[in-house]
């Protein structure tokens, strides 16, 4: 019998600007104590910036190869990048992940 396969899911949390420099200056600015979700709401691009960049929860495939990448690897709660796709510049945070 073959073994069900279940899909990891992770959720994840997002900033979206247009320059490198501005999300290096966003980075810096969350690891000095700023709180993401309003770091969001005031920059992001994104239309989940509303929701202080919330992107609920999501399976492999379903976002941007390079966005992916990072959410099904790098470590919970961690704000990663910047992450360049064909949008922009992405500051990530891996809310949770059920491998």
């Amino acid at each position: 019998m073959q073994k069900e396969n279940k899909m990891a899911l992770a959720s994840a949390r997002h900033i979206l600007v247009s320059s490198e420099e501005s999300c290096l200056d966003l980075k810096k600015q969350i690891e000095s104590g700023s709180d993401f979700a309003d770091l969001a709401k005031k920059h992001s691009s994104c239309p989940s910036g509303a929701q202080g960049g919330a992107l609920g929860e999501f399976g492999p495939g379903m976002m941007v190869p390079e966005f992916d990448k990072v959410v099904f690897s790098a470590p919970v709660g961690a704000v990663q990048g910047p992450v360049k796709t064909q949008f922009g510049y992405h500051l990530l945070e891996v809310t949770s992940r059920k491998d």
